[in-house]
């Protein structure tokens, strides 16, 4: 049993399947698809000779792991019934030449939580650990990977009957 399946939301039974498309001209951007979605369009990066204004396979993929990190933050934390504000993510991935071929060695997530004050900052970061820990796309991927977790607690405390908060 997968590590999101033991959560409290309801999942379909394995295997799950995803399916996308590219297609292109012989010049220009690429079409990127899948049913029911809308398409994007995609080019090599700037680091590739790309235009840099549109997204590129080496940015989807880093989207892909800050996006899987929240949605599995968010599971975690409604199966820990652990209350938030709000979660800010970003990945930089490192692609490096190994041997002869060209791969991403390193994957560092770089998270700011927000939490309302007098919350527990210690389960917090566990909890974003866990998320890290269960992301699907990141397990799917070589590579070493970083979290960088930053914790915020923000508004007052709320005062116990009887005293006024300043």
């Amino acid at each position: 049993m997968g590590y999101l399946q033991s959560l409290a939301s309801p999942m379909h039974p394995y295997p799950h399947r995803y399916v996308a498309s590219a297609s292109a001209e012989n010049m220009g951007g690429v079409a990127v698809a899948s049913p029911r979605l809308p398409s994007l369009e995609t080019a090599a990066p700037p680091q590739f000779d790309g235009p840099g204004d549109v997204w590129s396979p080496e940015t989807l993929l880093c989207a892909s792991l800050a996006d899987c990190f929240v949605l599995t933050f968010r599971a975690v934390t409604r199966a820990a019934r652990f209350d938030w504000l709000r979660v800010e993510c970003r990945v930089e991935g490192v692609l490096e030449l190994v041997g002869r071929v060209s791969q991403f060695t390193r994957y560092i997530t770089f998270v700011t939580l927000t939490v309302p004050a007098g919350t527990d900052t210690t389960k917090a970061r566990e909890l974003l650990e866990r998320a890290e820990r269960g992301c699907l796309i990141a397990n799917s991927l070589r590579g070493t990977r970083t979290l960088e977790a930053q914790v915020i607690s923000v508004g007052a405390a709320i005062a116990p009957v009887g005293e006024i908060a300043s």
